[in-house]
């Protein structure tokens, strides 16, 4: 990544930070979209299938962050046990595929941050957001675009200044992905209690360095 690059914080709304203290948004924009992934990223999956298994792979969750994000989970009325941490998933996957697979080069950075720091990442196409992300609930008559109905009121999404892009932890709105023909990526990363922000930076350094070597 860029030397000196940084994060910059997203706005929580106010009302969460006195129910949910240590909430945070960041997110970091790169100027390029995914591709086929590389070799280096195919190697460092492999190394770190073979770190995951077993009795590792097993205690995760009791590890200081991912655990507090299964704490924070169920803060917000989340079971982590049936909707899993990003984090979590990933192992789960790893465990009954034999292995963290290769599917380009966004996903693959994604796998590698997330499991190496227990911090979630996601992406959108940063031309697809209207100015600056943050984390709101959800307003009166709002829904997911790409999901029919809508949101419970209360429900956590993140947020631009026009429409929701996705839940806090789960789907994100139809057309602001990444897909093919995204150029910019915005990379985000929720923080919570107990998750120190050196290590949602690093989470974000790991994706966006991956992306712009690749």
């Amino acid at each position: 990544m860029s030397e000196g690059a940084q994060s910059l914080a997203g706005a929580v709304d106010e009302r969460l930070l006195e129910e949910l203290p240590g909430l945070k948004l960041r997110y970091l924009t790169v100027e390029r979209g995914s591709g086929r992934s590389n070799r280096g990223l195919k190697q460092r999956l492999r190394i770190l299938s073979d770190r995951m298994a077993g009795q590792q792979a097993i205690a995760v969750r009791n590890q200081p962050i991912p655990w507090a994000y299964r704490v924070f989970f169920r803060h917000i009325g989340l079971d982590p046990d049936e909707q899993r941490t990003p984090v979590e998933q990933l192992v789960l996957e790893r465990m009954l595929k034999g292995g963290f697979e290769s599917r380009n080069l966004l996903d693959d950075a994604l796998t590698i941050a997330i499991v190496e720091s227990g911090v979630p990442v996601r992406a959108l196409d940063a031309d697809r957001v209207a100015g600056a992300p943050g984390i709101r609930p959800i307003g009166p008559g709002e829904g997911l675009e790409g999901r029919p109905g809508e949101l419970p009121g209360g429900t956590l999404v993140i947020a631009d200044e026009e429409r929701p892009l996705g839940l806090l932890f789960g789907a994100t709105a139809a057309g602001r992905g990444v897909t093919k023909a995204t150029k910019r990526t915005m990379l985000l990363s929720v923080g919570v209690s107990g998750v120190p922000d050196i290590a949602i930076e690093e989470a974000l350094w790991l994706v966006a360095d991956a992306l712009e070597s690749g």
